[in-house]
């Protein structure tokens, strides 16, 4: 296990180097900050010394190095517009963008994977099929329609829930959160419904493939020949048996939702990550989209890592066939 983990770092650090050299470049390359910060009337002077300031008059590769230098020192710099660390920044709107992803994941396994076991349980019910017909709704609906369709339903028509911003929060293990109080979770939860819909889809599919694929084996066959309940095969066998891919499924999908929930916190005015990046893109305010996608990759990574880890103990083979 040792080795497999030792293997896993390392080529979680070179993902992470060679991504921090395309995401520089990249943001490097989509225009010039200076032309959104000052005035176009504003003399040659002030501009030279603003570019100076911010060291954008030095070569590429050696701002690349300053910032990686920077980085590993805990430094992302300092934000153009808002004139503050940018860490500071990110880690005030983090918070917000990790509740709403951590609900939204909570929703759709809670919902999916059994919805998705029952369907794959009574493939030719009624019920299985009503069920795969809402997850190919998930698929297919765009996000920003239904999150404005669930505003229109239950925060104008119905006045149940309240249509946008975060509420008020409370400290819950020192972070900032709306989950700590009823009216906290009255803001969150058409958010968190509208970011899950498209995960509740897939695993939703995914499970019902895998309960099909399993309920057909022959240790299943076996477990009924020995007279186990249904509900001991479904639990100990079957589930048990699909939780690789599921496990893998969530792990990649938590990481998407918590980077690419820009759609759903700008329909909502969610106070997240998702929200400053849009703010910060319109502006090119350039240190805070760097150290947004940097952390993004380092997100990814991690959780991708911590997959990998769970995986290797799920499936014994797996550690086998990467020591090898």
């Amino acid at each position: 296990m040792i080795g497999f983990l030792i293997q896993r770092v390392l080529q979680a650090l070179m993902v992470i180097i060679a991504m921090s050299i395309i995401v520089f470049l990249g943001v490097y390359a989509i225009g010039n900050p200076i032309d959104v910060m000052i005035d176009p009337a504003s003399d040659q002077a002030l501009r030279e010394a603003l570019i100076h300031r911010y060291g954008l008059d030095r070569p590429l590769i050696e701002q690349y190095f300053v910032f990686m230098n920077n980085m590993l020192h805990g430094d992302l710099g300092e934000s153009f517009i808002y004139r503050l660390p940018v860490i500071g920044l990110i880690w005030s709107r983090f918070p917000a963008t990790l509740e709403l992803a951590l609900t939204a994941m909570m929703i759709a396994t809670c919902l999916g994977i059994p919805l998705g076991l029952w369907a794959g349980y009574k493939p030719d019910s009624w019920s299985a099929k009503a069920i795969m017909t809402f997850s190919v709704l998930g698929f297919s609906v765009p996000t920003f329609w239904v999150g404005l369709l669930l505003i229109m339903t239950f925060a104008v028509e119905l006045g149940w829930l309240p249509s946008g911003g975060r509420g008020p929060v409370s400290n819950v293990f020192g972070l900032n959160l709306s989950i700590g109080s009823l009216e906290g979770w009255s803001y969150i939860i058409l958010p968190a419904f509208n970011l899950a819909l498209f995960k509740l889809g897939l695993l939703i599919r995914l499970t019902r493939a895998g309960t099909i694929e399993v309920m057909s084996s022959d240790y299943v066959r076996f477990a009924r020949a020995q007279g186990l309940s249904e509900g001991k095969v479904v639990g100990l066998h079957v589930l048990k048996n699909i939780s690789i891919p599921i496990v893998t499924v969530f792990g990649l999908e938590l990481g998407s939702t918590l980077a690419f929930a820009v759609v759903t916190e700008t329909v909502f005015n969610w106070p997240g990550m998702g929200k400053l990046i849009i703010d910060s893109i319109t502006v090119l305010d350039r240190p805070v989209m760097v150290a947004y996608l940097i952390l993004v990759v380092f997100l990814f990574v991690l959780i991708n890592l911590v997959v990998d880890l769970v995986y290797g103990q799920l499936d014994p083979r797996i550690r086998v066939k990467a020591a090898s």
